[in-house]
């Protein structure tokens, strides 16, 4: 099973990132989609697992918080914010979370914790990155894609 990992669009789907997703089987959004329009768009390439971030509003009401859910064997949990991680993790496999806008990819208690960085407006001087994963019998192998921009 194929996986596109994000976060952090700010209201911009990138062409360069619409093509990660073409013939993926699911998509994760770690929050602060900030349109509608964006999560409809990402909802023709597969199907969506999001939470909401600290700058969707009124429009993201019924976006989850939190969210936890199972693929291929691999429980996953997510949140916009690490700091609003339970200290509980039990039976989760993966942490997927957002908001700093900087890549991080990191086992820690037998949990792997990965943040996709941000794909959408570069802020802050970060690099614009998302990832790819693959799911197979209860395991997941993660691949950093780093969008080429413009320095500016």
């Amino acid at each position: 099973m194929k996986l596109a990992i994000l976060s952090d669009t700010h209201g911009l789907l990138r062409p360069e990132v619409e093509e990660h997703l073409k013939g993926t089987d699911a998509i994760l959004h770690g929050g602060d989609i900030n349109q509608q329009r964006i999560v409809d768009a990402l909802g023709q390439y597969a199907p969506l697992y999001i939470v909401r971030g600290n700058n969707d509003k009124e429009w993201a009401e019924a976006i989850p918080h939190d969210l936890t859910f199972t693929l291929k064997g691999v429980t996953f949990y997510m949140v916009h914010n690490r700091k609003e991680v339970p200290a509980d993790l039990s039976g989760v496999d993966v942490v997927v979370f957002g908001h700093s806008h900087r890549y991080a990819q990191e086992e820690k208690d037998g949990v792997l914790w990965l943040n996709p960085g941000s794909c959408g407006p570069r802020r802050f001087h970060q690099e614009i990155t998302m990832m790819t994963a693959e799911l197979a019998n209860g395991t997941i192998r993660v691949e950093k894609i780093t969008i080429p921009h413009e320095v500016k």
